[in-house]
């Protein structure tokens, strides 16, 4: 299958795949002609990767899924490790997400939106707001 096939059955780009391609993350066999060619194994990687990504998985994570998937030997407690490190980076960035909406709420809250250039937004992402700390 080529790369235009593969990007529709895997659900990423082109331009993602050719990337995965570029840091070794994948490796299609290529035709005479030059072109790529995407076995059922590398579509299954392909497959893997977008899912993992859109976990959230880094890339050099990801890397180390596909390892683990192709290595027959493997002990669930490792899949499960890396799992489970993401878990916690998801959970810090919901914490720090929910810091962050709760910073803009305040800010909303503030602002008049009125005709007067006066702003508590801008007041506030300056640090030039009463009893505003910059960050």
């Amino acid at each position: 299958m080529n790369i235009s096939d593969a990007a529709r059955h895997s659900g990423l780009p082109a331009k993602t795949i050719r990337y995965y391609e570029d840091i070794g993350l994948i490796t299609p066999e290529r035709r005479a002609n030059g072109y790529r060619d995407f076995s059922d194994q590398t579509l299954d990687r392909l497959r893997l990767l977008a899912q993992a990504r859109l976990m959230g998985f880094s890339l050099e994570e990801c890397r180390k899924l596909l390892a683990l998937n192709a290595d027959e030997h493997r002990a669930s407690r490792d899949v499960r490790a890396l799992a489970e490190q993401n878990l916690a980076s998801v959970r810090a960035k919901i914490t720090e997400l929910q810091a962050l909406e709760a910073r803009l709420e305040g800010l909303v809250a503030q602002c008049h939106g009125d005709d007067d250039p006066e702003c508590a937004i801008l007041d506030g992402l300056t640090g030039t707001a009463p009893g505003c700390a910059a960050r």
